[in-house]
């Protein structure tokens, strides 16, 4: 398949599996739209286009033709120089013919705008019975942190190693948390466990949950015991990156009392804590694996491509 079907397809599966309704998404696009044609020529020089199509800012070709023919791809977690030049040797002395490589967490100009798609997480928030105007308020302020954060990174770095040695590039991120996020939330919502045990016995079964256990990195209950009832269950792993810390006493208030995510830092894992909620996290790579897992059976549905697994990632097919 060509390189442009392939991102078109990813950004279709993102859509398909993000908790926000079609209704929503299409009107972001629509207001997207409207702001492009406000800018002036300079202002359009430097407009990413990408964003009157696709809702994800964090997902993007980042070097390569667009009718590139893609049928090897080598994908990680992380695709960094070293990953990239490892990729550059299979096929030159392996005679691996990798056409493409495909980072999870976002690269170049990707990464730059990774703040602005952590707006998702005041929507799925709101779903949730909280209010969106707290929601988005306290996101604001996180998603500023996060900004400044990004500034000084050298955000280019693996895109520019990746042109020297002529390796078509993108990076595939909120689509594939979107897709772990439902698939998770469905699951939760069909099994109806009864308390942390049951929860934890559902994940365990998976087999990235399952790998991440036998590399000594299982789902972890870091608040609450075994024993716990689940209450309602909130599915934390999409939108960017961690939200902000003083969401929690309000997550608690609207009815939640199970958070299950991928990670957590020792500031929200504090506030979680006050705010008495049942915390589970579930693992960073190893829900991120299955994430890009259940895109690419989606993709596969109609292209068959062969997968390298690397930097954490290892394909295992459900279809």
């Amino acid at each position: 398949m060509k390189l442009s079907k392939l991102y078109k397809q990813i950004i279709s599966i993102g859509v398909k599996n993000d908790l926000r309704s079609q209704k929503e998404i299409k009107k972001i696009l629509e207001q997207e739209k409207e702001r492009f044609e406000k800018l002036s020529d300079e202002e359009k020089e430097y407009y990413d286009q990408d964003r009157l199509f696709n809702p994800f800012s964090d997902t993007r070709i980042l070097y390569g033709a667009q009718d590139k023919e893609v049928k090897k791809v080598i994908v990680g977690i992380d695709m960094e120089i070293g990953e990239i030049l490892l990729a550059h040797k299979l096929n030159k002395e392996d005679k691996q013919s990798i056409d493409l490589i495909i980072s999870h967490h976002p690269e170049g100009y990707a990464l730059a705008q990774l703040y602005d798609v952590m707006r998702l997480q005041a929507d799925l928030l709101a779903q949730y019975g909280i209010t969106i105007s707290v929601a988005e308020q306290l996101m604001e302020k996180r998603i500023s942190e996060v900004e400044r954060g990004i500034l000084p990174v050298n955000h280019n770095r693996a895109v520019d190693a990746a042109k020297l040695l002529k390796f078509p590039m993108m990076c595939v991120h909120t689509p594939a948390d979107n897709c772990v996020t439902a698939y998770l939330k469905k699951m939760f919502e069909k099994e109806k466990p009864y308390n942390l045990k049951e929860l934890m016995e559902i994940l365990k079964k998976m087999p990235e949950y399952k790998k991440s256990s036998k590399f000594q990195a299982p789902p972890k209950i870091i608040n609450g015991t075994e024993t716990n009832k689940c209450g309602k269950i909130y599915v934390d792993m999409t939108g960017g990156t961690g939200g902000s810390e003083d969401i929690f006493e309000q997550i608690a208030n609207s009815g939640i009392s199970t958070l299950v995510g991928m990670h957590i830092g020792e500031k929200h894992l504090k506030k979680a804590k006050k705010a008495n909620l049942n915390i589970i996290i579930a693992g960073h790579i190893s829900s991120d694996t299955l994430g890009l897992n259940l895109l690419f059976d989606e993709i596969e549905k109609e292209n068959k491509l062969d997968f390298i697994g690397i930097s954490g990632f290892e394909r295992f097919r459900r279809i």
